[in-house]
Order: C-alpha cells, then sequence, then structure tokens
C-alpha cells in the first residue's frame, strides 16, 4: 500500500473515531453507520482523483461534488434529478431540513431523537469535517494542521455530552488524530531514502523502495508509537490526580461519610462556593432527569442536605448520628394526621459525572430504594454515601410525601418542644444587632410566627427591593448578612441564609436546605436538572406541620401556596373583632353621589352636588384662569407617575400593531425588543452580548415557562435569526400573539405587588433615559461641529 493509500484511510478513521464522541447526543446511533458509508465513498474518490492525477484544486472539487451528490441521495433523492443531480429544490429541502434539525436541537434534551434534521446536520458536518482532514494531511500531505478540524468536531460534541464515558470519546480521538501523525510521518520518513538506524541489518532485510530498507524505519517508527501512547497517558491519567476547584457540595466531592455498619457520624461542608460557581457555570450541564406523577413536578424540589448549624459566619450541617437506612424512613418531625398529605413516587437517575456523597430526594421521604452503600441521618432526613459511595450514574426510586397545610394550621401552631427550640434558635452573640433589629421592624404588626415568616419572604422577595445576583462577592465572617441586607444584592445563598438568621432572631426554628429546583420538562415527559438549578432555600419548624419551605429568593423556584395571599383560608380576618360596619349619626351635611367611584374618592375628588352652606360667590374668589391653570398643574402632578406605563403601553401596541407599511424586519425586531422588554420588567435583565437563541435560552430558564410561551419565545428568536441571517427573509405569522402569551405567562406566578410594579413603573422605561442621553450626546456633538466651522468666521470678522 502506498503511502498517500495509508494516510487517506487513516485520515478517514481520525475523522470516524472522533465522530464517536457525538453518538451520546442522539438515541439511536444508527446515523454513524451511513456517515462511515458516505466518507469511505468521499475518501475513495479523493484517492481516485490523486492518482489519476489531477490538480489538488481539481481533486479537492471532485471530493466536494461527490459528498454533494451523496448528500442529494439519501436526503433530497425526491427533488434532484434521476434523485442524486442536486436540483434548487434540493438546496431549499437542506435548508428546510437544518432549520428543522435547529428547532430540535433546541426541543429536546439529551438524547435527543434521530429526526431528519438532527441526521443531516450530523452526517454533514461529518462529511464536511472529513473532507477538510483529507485534503489537509493527504492532498495538502500535511497532518498536523488537520487536527484543528478534528477538534473542532470533538469540542462541540465534548461541549454538548453529558455521558459517563466521555473519556473514552477523548481516548477514541487521540488515537485517531495519533494514527494520522504516524501515517504522515511514515510517509514522510520513506522518502527521505535509507536510513541509519545503528541497530543491526535484520536477517533476510530486503531494501524497500527508494532505496530505504524496510526493517530500517522500524526504529523511528516504533519510537513515535511510544512517545504518542506515553503523551496520551499523560493526558488521560494527569487530569485525574491535578487538584481541582470543582469540587464541593453540588459537584463532585470528597468521600466522606460513615465508618461501617450501624454507626458512624457525617461531617460538615460549606455549600457557598460551589453554589455560586455550579450557577455561574456557562453551560447549563445537566445533573440529573427524574419522573413522578403528572402535575406534582413544578413544586417538587430536591434537597441534598440541610444546614442547621450557624455559627455567625456560615451556616453549615452540624456533625451528626448516622445509621443504616431503614426500609420504611419514621415518619417526619413534627407532622400531625390534620395536614393533608399526598404520596408521591418519583424515580431519578443522576448523570455519570456527577459524584456526590448525599443522595438528592424529595422531602420528606419514606421510603428509599437504592442500590449500594448508604447511610442515614434522622435528623436531616439524607442519605449519604458511605466509604466512597457516591451518586454516579445512580438510578434510585424514592417514596415521598407533599405536605399542604392551610395558612390556619401554620398560623395556630403550638409551640415547639423546647429541645428542638433550643437548638434551632441559637444565634451566636457575634451576629451584628441590625439582623434582629431589621427582622423585628419587617414584621411589625405580625399575630404569630406564620405571619412572621411569611412577612420575612414577602420583604427579601418582593418588597424589599431586593436584586437577584450570582456574581456578586458571597462575603464571609460575621458581618456578611448585615452586608447583604444593607447592599440588597445577591443569590440564594444569601436570601436563605439571612432569612433562616432573622427567623432564629424571632425564636422560630430555622435552618437552610441545599439542593435543587424542580428543573425543566423535556420532551419524553421527565424533569431535566441542570447545575442552574442549584439553590438553596430556608426551612422554618411549625409544631404540628413540620420543617416547611419557604421561598425568599426573587424569580427562583416557586413560592409555596401556603404562603400566598389568595391561598383560600386566609387568616386576616378576625371574628373576634368588633364590626366596623356601626351606623354613625345622621350628618346634616349632604352625601357624596353614588356614581362617585372608590379611586376617586381615595383621591378627594367628589364632591357634593349641593351648594356649601353659606358659600357665597363673592368677588373675592379666584379666578376662572387661575382655576383651570391649578386643575391642570394638579392633573400634571397627578399623571408624572403615571408617564413610565403610559409610555410602555404605547410602545407595546406600536410593536404589536402589524402596521402593513413596516417591513418584515422591523416588524420582526420590534416584536423580539417586547419580548426582551417584557422579561426586563419582570427582573430578568436583558444582555447586548448574547444571541437571540441564548437570550431565549436564559428567558425561558429564568422565568420557568410553560411548553407553550417557550416555544412561543423560541419563535421570535427564530424569527429574529432569519431576518439578520437570511437572503430573503420571510414573515413570521403570530408573532405578537406569541409575545402576549409570554406576557400572560410571566404575569401568572407574580404576586399582586409585582404585577403593579410591572404595570405602572417598568423596569424598560430605561430605555427613555437613554434614549434622552444619546440625543444629548449628540446635540452635544453638533454643536460642537458647529463651533467649529464658526470659530474662523469669527476670527475673520474681528481681524
Amino acid at each position: 500500500m502506498s503511502g498517500r493509500a495509508r494516510m487517506s484511510l487513516c485520515a478517514a478513521a481520525a475523522t470516524l473515531l472522533t465522530a464517536c464522541a457525538l453518538l451520546p447526543l442522539v438515541d439511536p446511533s444508527t446515523w454513524l453507520i451511513k456517515a462511515a458509508f458516505l466518507l469511505v465513498v468521499q475518501t475513495a474518490v479523493g484517492a481516485a482523483a490523486r492518482r489519476v492525477p489531477l490538480a489538488r484544486p481539481l481533486a479537492v472539487a471532485a471530493q466536494a461534488v461527490v459528498t454533494l451528490m451523496l448528500l442529494t441521495l439519501v436526503f433530497a433523492r425526491q427533488q434532484a434529478v434521476a434523485g442524486l443531480v442536486p436540483t434548487p429544490e434540493v438546496f431549499h429541502r437542506f435548508a428546510l431540513l437544518i432549520q428543522l434539525g435547529r428547532d430540535d436541537v433546541r426541543q429536546y434534551a439529551i438524547p435527543a431523537p434521530l429526526t431528519d434534521g438532527i441526521q443531516l446536520m450530523l452526517i454533514g458536518g461529518v462529511l464536511v469535517i472529513g473532507l477538510a482532514v483529507d485534503v489537509l494531511a493527504v492532498t495538502c500531505r500535511s497532518a498536523a494542521p488537520a487536527g484543528l478540524p478534528l477538534l473542532a468536531l470533538y469540542a462541540v460534541a465534548a461541549g454538548l455530552s453529558q455521558s459517563s464515558a466521555d473519556w473514552l470519546w477523548f481516548l477514541l480521538a487521540a488515537v485517531g488524530y495519533l494514527l494520522l501523525l504516524l501515517a504522515e510521518g511514515r510517509d514522510r520518513l520513506s522518502r527521505w531514502g535509507r536510513v541509519f538506524s545503528g541497530a543491526p541489518r535484520p536477517a533476510g532485510g530486503r531494501v524497500g523502495a527508494g532505496g530505504a530498507e524496510a526493517g530500517g524505519a522500524v526504529a523511528p517508527v516504533r519510537a513515535g508509537r511510544r512517545i504518542g501512547a506515553v503523551a496520551l497517558g499523560i493526558a488521560l491519567v494527569v487530569p485525574l490526580v491535578l487538584p481541582t476547584l470543582d469540587g464541593g457540595l453540588l459537584d463532585p466531592a470528597a468521600h466522606g461519610g460513615g465508618v461501617g455498619p450501624g454507626g458512624g457520624t457525617i461531617s460538615a461542608v460549606n455549600p457557598l462556593v460551589s453554589l455560586q460557581n455550579s450557577l455561574n457555570q456557562p453551560e447549563d450541564r445537566q445533573v440529573l432527569t427524574y419522573r413522578t406523577r403528572p402535575g406534582t413536578a413544578n413544586d417538587q424540589y430536591l434537597r441534598i442536605v440541610s444546614l442547621d448549624e450557624f455559627d455567625g459566619t456560615t451556616w453549615k450541617p452540624a456533625v451528626r448520628h448516622i445509621t443504616d437506612v431503614p426500609n420504611v424512613l419514621p415518619a417526619p418531625q413534627g407532622l400531625s394526621p390534620g395536614v393533608r398529605t399526598t404520596e408521591i413516587r418519583t424515580t431519578v437517575r443522576t448523570a455519570g459525572w456527577y459524584a456526590q456523597d448525599w443522595l438528592p430526594m424529595p422531602y420528606p421521604a419514606s421510603q428509599v430504594r437504592i442500590d449500594g452503600r448508604w447511610r442515614y441521618e434522622p435528623v436531616g432526613r439524607t442519605l449519604v454515601g458511605d466509604h466512597g459511595q457516591t451518586t454516579r450514574g445512580a438510578s434510585y426510586e424514592v417514596t415521598s410525601l407533599a405536605v399542604a397545610p392551610t395558612p390556619r394550621q401554620l398560623a395556630d401552631a403550638p409551640k415547639p418542644p423546647r429541645q428542638l427550640l433550643n437548638e434551632f434558635t441559637k444565634v451566636p452573640p457575634s451576629l451584628p444587632a441590625v439582623v434582629a433589629d431589621t427582622a423585628r421592624q419587617v414584621t411589625k404588626g405580625a399575630r404569630n410566627d406564620y405571619e412572621r415568616a411569611v412577612k420575612l419572604q414577602d420583604w427579601f422577595a418582593v418588597d424589599g427591593g431586593f436584586t437577584y445576583n450570582t456574581n456578586v462577592q458571597a462575603g464571609t465572617g460575621p458581618d456578611a448578612i448585615a452586608r447583604f441586607l444593607r447592599l440588597k444584592e445577591g443569590f440564594c445563598v444569601h436570601f436563605s441564609f439571612s432569612m433562616a438568621a432573622m427567623a432564629r432572631t424571632l425564636g422560630i426554628p430555622a435552618r437552610v436546605a441545599v439542593g435543587f429546583t424542580p428543573g425543566t420538562a423535556t420532551a419524553d415527559g421527565s424533569m431535566s436538572v441542570g447545575l442552574k438549578d442549584a439553590h438553596a432555600w430556608p426551612e422554618l419548624y411549625f409544631e404540628g406541620v413540620g420543617w416547611t419551605r419557604f421561598e425568599p429568593t426573587p424569580n427562583r423556584g416557586s413560592v409555596p401556596d401556603y404562603t400566598r395571599p389568595d391561598t383560600p383560608g386566609d387568616i386576616s380576618s378576625d371574628p373576634a373583632a368588633p364590626s366596623q360596619a356601626e351606623p354613625d349619626a345622621p350628618s346634616s351635611q349632604p352625601t357624596a353621589p353614588d356614581t362617585c367611584s372608590a379611586d376617586d374618592k381615595k383621591l378627594g375628588s367628589c364632591q357634593s352636588a349641593a351648594p356649601q352652606a353659606g358659600g357665597g360667590s363673592g368677588g373675592g374668589g379666584p379666578s376662572a384662569g387661575l382655576i383651570v391653570g391649578g386643575s391642570a398643574a394638579a392633573l400634571a402632578l397627578l399623571a408624572l407617575p403615571l408617564l413610565p406605563m403610559l409610555w410602555r403601553l404605547r410602545v407595546r401596541a406600536r410593536r404589536l400593531g402589524g402596521d402593513a407599511g413596516v417591513d418584515v424586519a422591523a416588524r420582526t425586531l420590534a416584536g423580539w425588543m417586547e419580548v426582551t422588554d417584557t422579561a426586563w420588567d419582570h427582573g430578568i435583565v436583558p444582555d447586548a452580548s448574547e444571541t437571540p437563541r441564548k437570550a431565549a435560552d436564559r428567558i425561558v430558564r429564568a422565568a420557568r415557562l410553560d411548553p407553550d410561551a417557550a416555544a412561543g419565545v423560541h419563535r421570535v428568536a427564530a424569527a429574529v435569526e432569519q431576518v439578520l441571517y437570511a437572503p430573503d427573509p420571510q414573515p413570521a405569522p403570530g408573532l405578537a400573539d406569541d409575545v402576549r402569551r409570554l406576557k400572560s405567562a410571566l404575569a401568572a406566578p407574580a404576586g399582586r405587588a409585582t404585577r403593579l410594579r410591572v404595570l405602572l413603573a417598568p423596569r424598560s422605561a430605561a430605555r427613555v433615559a437613554w434614549a434622552f442621553a444619546d440625543w444629548r450626546r449628540e446635540q452635544a456633538r453638533r454643536w460642537a461641529r458647529y463651533r467649529a466651522q464658526l470659530r474662523p468666521t469669527l476670527r475673520r470678522a474681528s481681524r
């Protein structure tokens, strides 16, 4: 076999081995067989063109034409001449399939189904990479640069894959590239002629082509193989022994836990840094998937561990005694039979890369079925791995209770047991006094611990002016909570730590739970939980109900039903209070007419229809002009706070009006601007550096949109990409309806205070200030140019 033929085979093998990294992305993997066959044909055409021989550009063109015909035969033969020769309809078919493939990639979680669009993207991508590798390594005789397209193919696969066999795909890709380098080295060496290796000539050795001994090249080739094997081994082994910054509660953790059957302890960890690192990851890597009863997943947090020891600096789990996992877990502490509960069964499967000591599961669990060596911690009701047992690739089933107390049950909760009260209301002396002072101020007027807890939650989530930001400094030391209360900016750790500490200062037993929010629904009905779903929340204890979840973090998770102000069974009314409907004594003054609205009464604008007693129209009264001017000024003052709302309503109507005189691009971009502004009004700040697709993904993820609203946002983003990049953009129908659907989806879970703020003080009104600032800068530039032009005239006039 000639050197070029050997390099052609190695180039094709390197491409196929690297393409194996794409296998975990779709199911089934039959596409790789088609890709392998087409790649072999493409390689054979290149080898034949070089053997003719054809000039390099002609050889590459022949391979490209044959590749296009092969793709036409597989994906668009009905639109082609004789099923093989491309026509314009073929390219339209390719464009449609690619668009459908992009939509499928956005819609499905990994592994995605092998649709026609995804299959074209996979096979076409492999053939393009294979052509580039063949051209660089074989046609141009430069194998080293051929690693760049191979690296691009592997990087795409590695960036999306969440398989536990990632090391295997890297090994296959590296072996393919090394084979290509060795084949090129051998071919290059054979063209140097005879090689003097310093070794004795083997018996029966023969002289090969070009005068080189057949056995003479053995030593250099063997040395190259050894160097490649050593380099590959170092690349695989060194990352396993080097220290890493990804350890922590939510990432692969140091092994610890039990010390044998029947006993042992579990030590403390600090989740602060790992939580922030997980939330700030550029890619939302999947941690686990689970299935549960339909309709219950939105409120099903997956709890890892509870942090019940507060030393003034941070929260951490106390050192606890652990036991064997019982067949049925004990009943939750403090839960009485009068509270409504529903039994839920959840099956969970964790990712192969996620090695965590603690087992994520719904709370409170009553039964856990899992293989491996696990131990049970009764106080926090958590499972922890024993002797190196982790969650890596685990499949398990959890039976848990969905506890649904009423506000009345929480408000009427009796005093907790003394032992629990002493342990879970303990705060250190170093805690700044501002924490307790703020807690008392926020909960002023509350009549019981339940109302105090709800006031704390609403103050953090709605009323207190706090901003969710994962990029702030976490802060350490006793003043960390006080600093957060002053700056009012942080992420879930700050909100949960602060609310739990403030609750303890009020005498309410509190702790912090760490785990994951419910995640995102996938096409197959399961829920997908990623790193960005990592979360922390406070748990407060109420006798008769037990440990109860609250959600103080704005725009994260879901607010429990029993804390909503419009929940049935509101306790705001006191039946023992006297009625306020006592009739007053008759008044001699005339009453306001029945047509006066309640709003007008609040503004004091309701006037009596009868003239005032003794109030004549003397000539000393105000003039008509003064009355008109005063009335106009009063109306202006009243309308001033409504200007942001009026501006926002006008802008929304103009963007969604569908003016026929506006072109497709302008209407589409206006619709996308309305999407980003609507999300901004609800706390999702726009990021100009993001593409429309990434921005849509972030809005859907941050707002926890339902599938219909999420699909609408993605349709608007796709329409924007079309008008920005397509040579002839087509109108996308229904964009206005998609935007209105997003507005309704964002407003549905929001509280009354949030909806009122969005209406009266939309955050997107900041665009008016930006536009005014741009106008001022433009006027300043015009004035500077005018002065520069006028200056010579003034000089001449002064002479």
